[in-house]
């Protein structure tokens, strides 16, 4: 299947590669020449597990009934 080099020199891996080699958004490939000439695509390593971001893990579990101008009162002290 042929991919067309950009100009800034960045080429699509198609997925039936990308899944076959299990290579995902954030994996780190090699590019190297064979004997014959060839370039050789190489993913490196492990994939790295991305640890969840903390934010995302309390999202919506406050439960504070106050609404915004309640809260901003509260702050300022005023009654």
């Amino acid at each position: 299947m042929p991919t067309t080099v950009t100009s800034k020199g960045q080429v699509t891996i198609p997925k039936h590669i990308r899944s076959s080699t299990k290579i995902q958004p954030g994996c780190k490939v090699f590019f190297e020449v064979n004997h014959d000439g060839d370039p050789v695509l190489r993913k490196c390593g492990p994939i790295e597990e991305s640890r969840p971001d903390r934010f995302d893990e309390v999202a919506g579990t406050a439960d504070i009934k106050w609404r915004t101008d309640e809260l901003m009162a509260l702050l300022r002290g005023e009654d």
